[in-house]
Protein backbone atom coordinates (compact mmCIF):
# COMPACT_ATOMS: atom_id res chain seq x y z
CA UNK A 1 0.00 0.00 0.00
CA UNK A 2 0.65 3.57 -0.41
CA UNK A 3 2.78 5.52 2.69
CA UNK A 4 1.75 9.22 0.83
CA UNK A 5 -0.98 10.47 -0.80
CA UNK A 6 0.68 10.68 -3.85
CA UNK A 7 1.23 6.91 -4.06
CA UNK A 8 -2.09 6.50 -4.47
CA UNK A 9 -3.47 5.06 -7.74
CA UNK A 10 -6.55 2.94 -9.20
CA UNK A 11 -4.15 1.77 -12.03
CA UNK A 12 -3.65 -1.90 -12.25
CA UNK A 13 -1.65 -4.42 -14.29
CA UNK A 14 -2.86 -8.08 -14.87
CA UNK A 15 -0.75 -10.56 -16.64
CA UNK A 16 1.08 -7.58 -18.44
CA UNK A 17 -1.52 -5.85 -19.10
CA UNK A 18 -2.47 -2.16 -17.69
CA UNK A 19 -5.95 -3.54 -17.26
CA UNK A 20 -6.83 0.13 -15.33
CA UNK A 21 -5.81 3.24 -16.86
CA UNK A 22 -5.20 6.14 -14.64
CA UNK A 23 -5.76 9.15 -16.69
CA UNK A 24 -5.96 12.07 -14.08
CA UNK A 25 -6.16 12.05 -10.62
CA UNK A 26 -7.35 14.98 -7.65
CA UNK A 27 -6.90 14.87 -4.07
CA UNK A 28 -9.69 16.46 -2.51
CA UNK A 29 -8.60 15.96 1.34
CA UNK A 30 -4.91 14.60 2.75
CA UNK A 31 -4.59 13.23 6.41
CA UNK A 32 -5.46 10.71 8.60
CA UNK A 33 -8.45 10.47 5.84
CA UNK A 34 -7.43 11.23 2.77
CA UNK A 35 -10.43 11.68 -0.20
CA UNK A 36 -9.36 10.97 -4.14
CA UNK A 37 -11.01 11.64 -7.30
CA UNK A 38 -10.03 9.57 -10.45
CA UNK A 39 -10.59 9.48 -13.89
CA UNK A 40 -9.58 5.87 -15.59
CA UNK A 41 -10.26 3.51 -18.30
CA UNK A 42 -10.73 -0.41 -17.89
CA UNK A 43 -9.41 -2.52 -20.45
CA UNK A 44 -11.56 -4.34 -22.91
CA UNK A 45 -10.12 -7.39 -23.54
CA UNK A 46 -12.62 -8.80 -26.05
CA UNK A 47 -11.96 -5.72 -28.18
CA UNK A 48 -8.16 -5.18 -27.04
CA UNK A 49 -8.92 -1.93 -26.50
CA UNK A 50 -9.82 0.95 -23.80
CA UNK A 51 -13.13 1.47 -23.10
CA UNK A 52 -14.36 5.26 -22.10
CA UNK A 53 -13.42 7.26 -19.39
CA UNK A 54 -15.15 6.69 -15.97
CA UNK A 55 -14.32 8.67 -12.82
CA UNK A 56 -14.43 7.40 -8.93
CA UNK A 57 -14.14 9.00 -5.55
CA UNK A 58 -11.99 6.89 -3.05
CA UNK A 59 -11.65 7.23 0.57
CA UNK A 60 -8.36 6.46 2.18
CA UNK A 61 -7.79 5.54 6.17
CA UNK A 62 -4.28 6.10 7.31
CA UNK A 63 -3.12 3.08 9.30
CA UNK A 64 0.33 2.09 10.70
CA UNK A 65 1.94 4.58 7.98
CA UNK A 66 0.39 3.10 5.35
CA UNK A 67 -3.10 4.54 3.19
CA UNK A 68 -5.85 1.57 2.84
CA UNK A 69 -9.11 1.85 1.19
CA UNK A 70 -11.74 2.57 3.06
CA UNK A 71 -15.07 3.47 0.61
CA UNK A 72 -15.71 4.10 -3.43
CA UNK A 73 -18.06 5.60 -5.07
CA UNK A 74 -17.64 4.52 -8.64
CA UNK A 75 -19.77 7.30 -11.31
CA UNK A 76 -20.90 5.22 -13.89
CA UNK A 77 -21.38 7.55 -17.44
CA UNK A 78 -20.52 10.92 -18.12
CA UNK A 79 -24.28 11.83 -17.82
CA UNK A 80 -24.32 10.54 -13.80
CA UNK A 81 -21.31 12.52 -13.51
CA UNK A 82 -23.01 15.55 -14.88
CA UNK A 83 -26.28 15.19 -12.96
CA UNK A 84 -23.78 15.19 -9.80
CA UNK A 85 -22.05 18.33 -11.15
CA UNK A 86 -25.39 20.14 -11.76
CA UNK A 87 -26.86 18.90 -7.80
CA UNK A 88 -23.45 20.48 -6.83
CA UNK A 89 -23.79 23.83 -8.19
CA UNK A 90 -27.20 24.19 -7.92
CA UNK A 91 -26.62 23.69 -3.84
CA UNK A 92 -23.56 25.86 -3.69
CA UNK A 93 -25.56 29.06 -5.46
CA UNK A 94 -28.12 28.64 -2.79
CA UNK A 95 -25.16 29.78 -0.30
Amino acid sequence: MAETVDELTVAYEDGGIETVRELDKKVLTKGAWATVMYRYQDWNRAKEEYGPDKYTIRRYQKRNGEYQQKSKFNISSKEQAKSIIAALEEWLDKD
